[in-house]
């Protein structure tokens, strides 16, 4: 790679050597761009932002549903030197106040979907720095307090904007749920970013004319990165705002898809959801899924569709790419998510971070130029995940004779409900807010919709306090993906020596799936 590289340069190429290409296709609205066209619009965006007095390393939020506004938004913003914070649009105020304060975010891109929530936060005063508010054009009027999005862009000027970042500069701030029920701002740099491209590109079974279908929120790095690859690769992607799985069929047979990405839960509700003419698919290739286990019988359903499914390993603390199955070994390594990515180095580890043998379990490890940076002002859980140059992810492995890895359990606590991470800390914190509850966990349930669900165990001050009651007072207070879905009581909450939730005891003593 040549040396001062900056994201927005991959697109810049992209257009210059391919301008009539496809670069991006609505699934949803009547837009289709190409590359020519998303690189003008993402040059008007940097030059007017440039305009507005940004600065570099300023943070702009995107809460925004997969569009093309939000593809343009990061790469405008990237070849500036702003840096981006993409938002779940899945939080509730409060969750958004916290990472936008944590943050330091001072301008909002938000779409019309949100607003009852924007107007929210804006009516909060200071306890966020937002000085600048963009709403993207729609149906309803733009707020008081917003400024029209797409005539800020087309305000500006569409000569291509000077790199304004390079390399260890930042790109993002990425939250994810952290142990203690606080989200962690996981940074990532132009040069991190880059080589987890690098590294995707030159691991998976990508051919020109490849047409990819992406239906993950790209607030997720399991959408952004691959978002990327595409547009460094020269690969249309299909882009579905939210995902509905007949309209999936109905786009990778109409687009003719070639490849995409999806969580085991989406390519379980596709199932579900009709049985496809095998002409209508007969070009798609294989779907890489992660984010959950995936089900070896899912794997093999999909393989007598004729599809390939590619499990694939990662976290954003890694900007995606750990490990990825190769397409001749899915028969022969079932239930594996294959090889390290080619310029990521995997390991399973003790404690102390030495090598385990083969086929002993332990922590996985992973290094590569593509790990986090940091977690944004949070020192101590920085220097608890990196460790020389590896990043310890929580996660248990094995790794067979031939470098295939298998995960087996998570070290950590967390759930996994529909591709979404959920941490039990945070559920916890929440259920013992209520003030009839002395004691409580929450452990993952199986779940045939969501692959888990919460369950929240509870220890009650008062005898009558119902299943409903706790269910009906989590409203609001988190995301619907993170609340309980059940609730059970019980006298005693078990514990080690020091203090600690057993929760492998709970797990085995409430093993039943979760209700639908």
């Amino acid at each position: 790679m040549q040396n001062n590289m900056n994201l927005g340069s991959l697109l810049r190429n992209r257009a210059t050597l391919n301008p009539d290409l496809m670069a991006y296709i609505d699934g949803d609205l009547d837009v289709r761009l190409t590359f020519a066209e998303l690189h003008q619009r993402t040059s008007q965006l940097g030059n007017a932002f440039l305009a507005a007095g940004i600065e570099k390393g300023e943070r702009v939020g995107l809460l925004i549903m997969n569009s093309a506004e939000f593809v343009e938004s990061y790469f405008a913003l990237a070849t500036i030197g702003a840096v981006v914070v993409p938002l779940n649009w899945r939080l509730v105020p409060d969750e958004l106040e916290f990472i936008l304060h944590d943050s330091g975010t001072t301008r909002l891109i938000f779409g019309e979907e949100f607003l009852e929530s924007v107007a929210e936060l804006h009516s909060r005063g200071d306890k966020t720095l937002i000085r600048h508010w963009l709403q993207v054009d729609g149906e309803s009027d733009i707020a008081h307090f917003a400024q029209s999005y797409s005539q800020f862009r087309d305000a500006g000027t569409t000569s291509p904007p000077e790199y304004g970042a390079l390399d260890d500069d930042m790109l993002y701030i990425m939250y994810t749920s952290g142990t203690t029920g606080l989200p962690k701002g996981v940074v990532h740099t132009h040069h991190s970013s880059l080589w987890a491209v690098l590294t995707v590109a030159a691991s998976c079974d990508y051919h020109d004319g490849d047409v990819f279908l992406s239906p993950l929120p790209m607030f997720h790095v399991g959408a952004l990165t691959p978002l990327t690859v595409n547009i460094y690769r020269g690969i249309t992607c299909v882009v579905m705002r939210s995902f509905q799985p007949d309209r999936a069929w109905q786009l990778i047979e109409a687009e003719k898809v070639t490849i995409g990405l999806m969580v085991p839960a989406m390519l379980n509700f596709m199932l579900q959801a009709r049985q496809p003419d095998p002409s209508s698919y007969a070009q798609l290739r294989w779907m890489m899924t992660g984010a959950a286990p995936v089900p070896i019988s899912l794997t093999e359903t999909y393989q007598q569709l004729g599809v390939c499914l590619l499990q694939v390993y990662g976290l954003t603390e890694t900007c995606g790419p750990a490990c990825v199955m190769d397409l001749s070994n899915v028969d022969q390594k079932p239930g594996s998510t294959g090889k390290a990515f080619f310029f990521s180095d995997v390991k399973i580890a003790s404690d102390s971070g030495a090598e385990l043998p083969r086929e002993d379990a332990g922590e996985v490890w992973v290094r590569g130029a593509h790990i986090m940076r940091e977690y944004w002002n949070r020192p101590e859980a920085t220097a608890e995940t990196l460790s020389d140059g590896w990043l310890r992810t929580g996660d248990v492995g094995v790794m067979d004779e031939d470098g295939y890895v298998f995960i087996q359990d998570r070290m950590k606590d967390m759930i996994i409900s529909g591709g979404e991470n959920v941490y039990p800390a945070e559920l916890e914190n929440v259920l013992m807010s209520h003030p009839d509850v002395a004691e409580a966990a929450v452990i993952g349930q199986s779940s045939a919709k969501w692959g888990e669900s919460p369950l929240a165990i509870l220890v009650r001050t008062r005898d009558d306090l119902s299943e409903a009651e706790v269910l009906n007072y989590c409203q609001g207070k988190m995301a619907a993906f993170k609340q309980p879905k059940a609730a059970v009581f019980i006298d005693v909450i078990p514990r080690n020596p020091s203090g600690k939730i057993l929760k492998r005891v709970l797990r085995e003593q409430y093993p039943a799936a979760a209700p639908v």
